[in-house]
């Protein structure tokens, strides 16, 4: 596969790995529009900077016109949607963003894809993919001797932000049955890896630990999330665009269910081998308790079988070599850390856990 695709929120952590990646391998030129909201970071990218095979524009999945100049100018084989507000917190604080990219900015790029596919040869229509890139919040929460999550699960959103990802899901399917517009989702679970904002927990504990700060764990830390390692989850991406079933949902997690606490105490045990104390003690130490975020569900964990059965793909890397790898990654770029922990995300952490009583930022 060597064309052209448009990848939407390709600044972000998900979106620029996987364009990372797909220039690297050489599979063709990416299109990459992103709004460059406080998550979205061309830093990301630098080493695509005079790539030809890159070409980014600054701008918004809401904008259908410009959308519209970028699918007649280009004409891509595909468009792949990461484009999302998807912070948990951030959509309690205020939702309305999450409203606003999540289903209406879906609602009209979708709009103006359709409006570009129906104008397409037979032969291209057939060949054309839109892949939108959602997640296992949608499902809602898990009991703790619950089966893993599959692609009939039904709906239970529990979050502003895991509501809107599943209306935008819904509307991806309402216009593959209605349109025939020729669609793929994938439901993903907890990424972690390379360029992660650290406004997450892997990145936020890696940061505060090295510099001194409390690393805070929402209730009792025993909330489980099944852990994928980011570029295992682009190989997926790969493997549903190429091969997947046009209509279909196919669920990608790491098999690596971990409970919040285990997972810090985890990176704790990593930097302490990797990079100590001053004091000689351990990053444990640091650990805060603080109070347990509204709504929090309890449990997330993907069944991946069909995607392996159907598709031929599983996760290379284990819990362990994944954070491993991340932590490696965090220690050998502290100047990236450094850049992005600065301004506007410095001032929602300050805001957010202050409400708490907890000095975090």
């Amino acid at each position: 596969m060597n064309k052209t695709i448009i990848v939407t929120g390709g600044a972000g952590f998900i979106g620029a790995n996987f364009v990372l990646a797909w220039v690297k391998q050489g599979l063709g030129t990416v299109v990459n529009l992103d709004k460059l909201t406080y998550a979205g970071n061309l830093e990301n990218l630098t080493s695509l900077e005079h790539n030809p095979q890159h070409i980014f524009v600054h701008g918004d999945i809401g904008d259908q016109a410009l959308v519209a100049k970028l699918l007649a100018e280009h004409r891509p084989c595909a468009v792949v949607n990461f484009a999302a507000e998807s912070h948990v917190d951030r959509s309690i604080h205020g939702p309305e963003d999450f409203i606003q990219t999540n289903v209406v900015g879906t609602f009209h790029l979708l709009e103006a894809v359709r409006a570009y596919w129906s104008h397409l040869s037979t032969e291209h229509q057939q060949d054309f993919r839109f892949l939108h890139i959602s997640t296992d919040e949608v499902y809602g929460s898990l009991g703790k001797d619950d089966a893993a999550f599959t692609e009939n699960t039904a709906y239970a959103p529990n979050s502003p932000y895991s509501a809107s990802k599943a209306a935008s899901d819904h509307l991806v399917r309402a216009y593959h049955h209605t349109y025939g517009l020729p669609t793929l989702t994938t439901n993903c679970s907890n990424n972690y890896g390379p360029y992660h904002f650290p406004e997450k927990l892997i990145p936020l504990v890696i940061h505060n630990a090295l510099v001194g700060k409390p690393l805070p764990i929402y209730g009792n830390g025993q909330q489980v999330r099944d852990w994928l390692y980011v570029e295992d989850h682009c190989a997926a991406i790969r493997r549903v665009l190429e091969a997947g079933k046009v209509g279909e949902v196919y669920n990608v997690g790491g098999w690596n269910e971990q409970a919040n606490i285990d997972v810090v105490r985890t990176l704790c045990r990593m930097l302490d081998a990797k990079s100590p104390r001053a004091d000689g003690q351990s990053y444990a130490d640091q650990i805060t308790f603080v109070q347990d975020r509204l709504g929090h569900d309890q449990r997330y964990a993907i069944d991946a079988t069909k995607i392996a059965k159907e598709l031929g793909w599983k996760p290379v890397e284990t819990f362990e070599s994944g954070i491993e790898k991340t932590v490696n990654w965090y220690l050998a770029h502290q100047d990236w850390v450094k850049n992005i922990t600065s301004g506007e995300y410095r001032n929602w952490v300050q805001t957010h856990y202050s409400e708490r009583g907890e000095e975090l930022a």
